[in-house]
């Protein structure tokens, strides 16, 4: 006969065998191959900043922090009817790569996936005929969002906002909301930029899943969707206030100088293009980064902004094509930055994190930085504007063209284009970019014969003339947009009558540029290094490694800024990258290492050499 106090143990171990069951596994921060000194300050309610500076409300909730997560391998969502398996096996950390440490879940190779999370909407963002807004920065790469059970919206993209309305899939109390996400990486031929499955030399872990910022925000019945705002050196300010409705509704726009009283500058109609023009503005320059702040009213909808007064455009000086700045000639110099994290992989652990790269850039002399093939978060570009960094934005590639030997096909080059105009569109209000880069080496152009470069060109001027447009980066060059690019390790060949293959000469009738070069190594101690074996064996692939220590690398990098700046007073050089910000994985040839714990350069005499650029350049301005 079974005792009572036997059937209560039993009991109970049931209850803990259901409840262990129904219960996710808890989340916990994994230990990443190598951290950073900020992989510990992560926590777990990573990212709080609001996620967009150019279109701001004050009624807006975080979702980031712990959802939880389970793979779906195989599965696929095809319809409205789809359901998540609930509940979900396991916690996991948004935003974040589920390839990463600080996901908690640190796997590869997962293509179909689920993640969820309660959320509650706080008191009277319903009330009336307000409506509420999830947004998601980016996920990478296909999402399907559900809220209580109910499709509400798909976005195809890895780099790409979007947002749902889910005010009618509301509920009173506790709130659920599920996104399928599918990620095909090597699979298929997408923007994908460095990511692959297969790390080796120069390309690197994936990031999949919900990488950036989730968040509610609560908006009136009519609302303000979207600003285009350009600012001239001229004082021109081009500004037009989109909204929900195709209805033209009476809006105001204030001017909040950097010092000064807050000037009223219009009423003008949604939908509408409308100039104002200002006397005497302060200009951004990266010496002078001045910002303006707007407050945008529409009916009982209000949101800030700001702009900055320059002008970027090309135009011969002494006969030479050259980028000009609120029309003085502006010599671009700055490191290829690639955005990859030890500990976060596509998501930089804090904001933190990623402004130090950039401080670490302008500390060096720089006022330039070319963005690698991959859409950073906005507040990415806000600290450019912020701090005084010119962008070189990069579209992120497709596969390289020599992978399979084929081109993108009609519907692949379609889908391309579209999120290339997504790219333009969502980033065109940010001061500090001054050029947009469509193709690097020849990824995803096709054969070299093709020139889909051409066409595409037309139609980024299109969508915005206030800035360049760098075509083709690298080589597969027939002509189109404002610069001629040159790449080249170690030595540049920056606007120079010589070039080595795949790279041409300089042509006369654009904008000289080093779109790359540079790329010396040297291998970090093991505690600054990323040790996974297949990256520490293509060490010796980097393009110029040195075995001797620090001073033969320090001359090196010496020598290397010289040449280019021979180059600057010989040739029609306009502007150089080097490469690059960080190392990354196996590549030891950043500024800095991986973790970026130790800076590599002798920080004084890069400043000297690169003073020495700009010196070079003015003179012969």
């Amino acid at each position: 006969m079974t005792s009572p106090l036997s059937l209560l143990l039993l009991a109970l171990a049931t209850l803990v065998t259901l409840a262990s069951a129904a219960s996710p596994t808890p989340y916990r921060l994994l230990p990443p191959p190598l951290d950073t000194p900020w992989t510990s300050k992560v926590g777990t309610n990573p990212w709080p900043e609001h996620p967009r500076p150019l279109l701001r409300r004050e009624a807006w909730r975080s979702l980031n922090g712990i959802w939880t997560y389970q793979s779906a391998a195989g599965a696929a969502v095809t319809d409205a009817t789809s359901t998540p398996p609930l509940p979900l096996e396991r916690e996991v950390l948004v935003p974040s790569c589920i390839e990463s440490g600080i996901s908690g879940v640190m796997a590869m190779g997962i293509t179909h996936m689920w993640f969820g999370r309660n959320f509650t909407v706080p008191p009277g963002w319903v009330e009336g005929a307000r409506r509420v807004l999830m947004h998601f920065e980016a996920v990478d790469y296909e999402a399907t969002v559900f809220v209580n059970g109910a499709w509400v919206g798909f976005n195809r993209g890895g780099y790409a906002r979007f947002s749902v309305d889910v005010t009618e899939r509301l509920v009173s109390g506790g709130n659920e909301v599920h996104v399928f996400v599918f990620d095909p990486t090597d699979h298929m031929r997408i923007p994908q930029g460095k990511q692959t499955n297969r790390p080796s030399h120069i390309f690197y872990t994936p990031c999949t899943g919900i990488w950036q910022t989730v968040w509610l925000e609560s908006v009136p019945e009519t609302y303000i969707t979207g600003l285009d705002v350009t600012a001239d050196m001229h004082g021109n300010l081009d500004i037009t206030v989109h909204s929900n409705t195709n209805q033209s509704s009476p809006v105001s726009v204030t001017l909040h100088p950097p010092s000064g009283a807050s000037t009223p500058l219009l009423t003008a109609l949604s939908n509408n293009p409308t100039r104002h023009t200002l006397t005497t503005p302060r200009l951004w320059t990266p010496s002078t980064p001045t910002l303006y702040n707007l407050t945008i009213s529409l009916g009982s909808d209000q949101v800030t902004s700001y702009t900055a007064f320059r002008t970027i455009s090309q135009g011969p000086i002494h006969g030479i094509p050259r980028p000009l700045l609120n029309n003085e000639p502006v010599f671009l110099f700055g490191p290829l930055d690639q955005g990859f994290w030890p500990d976060g992989i596509y998501t930089p652990p804090t904001v933190d994190a990623m402004v130090y790269d950039l401080e670490l850039i302008k500390s060096l002399g720089m006022n330039t930085v070319r963005k690698h093939i991959k859409i950073e978060p906005d507040l990415f570009y806000a600290a450019c504007d912020r701090l005084g960094l010119l962008v070189l934005q990069d579209m992120p590639s497709m596969r390289r063209a020599w992978d399979d030997g084929s081109r993108p096909s009609a519907a692949e080059q379609a889908e391309f284009e579209r999120q290339l105009r997504l790219m333009v569109e969502e980033h065109r209000n940010y001061p500090s970019i001054a050029a947009w880069v469509l193709y690097n080496e020849g990824w995803g152009q096709g054969p070299a014969g093709d020139a889909p470069e051409v066409g595409l060109t037309d139609k980024v001027r299109a969508m915005d003339r206030s800035r360049l447009v760098l075509a083709v980066t690298g080589w597969n060059d027939h002509g189109a947009g404002d610069f001629h690019d040159n790449h080249h390790y170690a030595e540049a060949q920056c606007g120079t009558p010589w070039s080595s293959l795949p790279s041409t000469p300089y042509d006369g009738r654009r904008i000289a540029v080093q779109g790359e070069f540079g790329g010396i190594g040297l291998r970090p101690a093991d505690e600054n290094l990323w040790p996974l074996p297949d990256a520490v064996a293509t060490i010796n692939q980097t393009y110029e490694l040195h075995n001797a220590g620090p001073a033969s690398y320090h001359y090196r990098a010496h020598q290397l800024l010289s040449q280019l700046r021979e180059q600057v007073v010989r040739y029609a050089c306009s502007g150089a990258i080097y490469t690059q910000t960080s190392d990354v994985e196996g590549e030891v040839n950043g500024l800095v290492t991986y973790d970026r714990r130790a800076v590599r350069v002798d920080k004084e005499a890069w400043k000297k050499d690169v003073e020495a650029l700009y010196q070079a350049a003015s003179a012969r301005a």
